[in-house]
């Protein structure tokens, strides 16, 4: 999964803010970013449908920015291998 990947998903799951229009968001906080818990729930069901890995909730609401996310499902993914 890509930075591009995770920006598009998010865009899709609750929309757009300007803090992710910028071209490296990866290590805001999700929270400067715009987006509750919730909107990372509803990205973590957007991963599940696209990519096949189910994040437990309680590891998503661990993460704090992009690239947490990024690197546990890149981790996820390999895992699955």
């Amino acid at each position: 999964m890509t930075i591009e990947d995770f920006r598009r998903i998010l865009i899709a799951c609750a929309g757009e803010t300007d803090a992710i229009a910028c071209d490296d968001f990866s290590d805001i906080p999700f929270e400067d970013l715009g987006y509750d818990s919730l909107a990372l729930m509803e990205s973590a069901a957007r991963i599940e449908q696209e990519f096949g890995v189910k994040v437990p909730e309680e590891k998503m609401s661990e993460l704090r920015t992009p690239r947490d996310a990024i690197e546990l499902l890149n981790d996820m993914l390999l895992a699955r291998q």
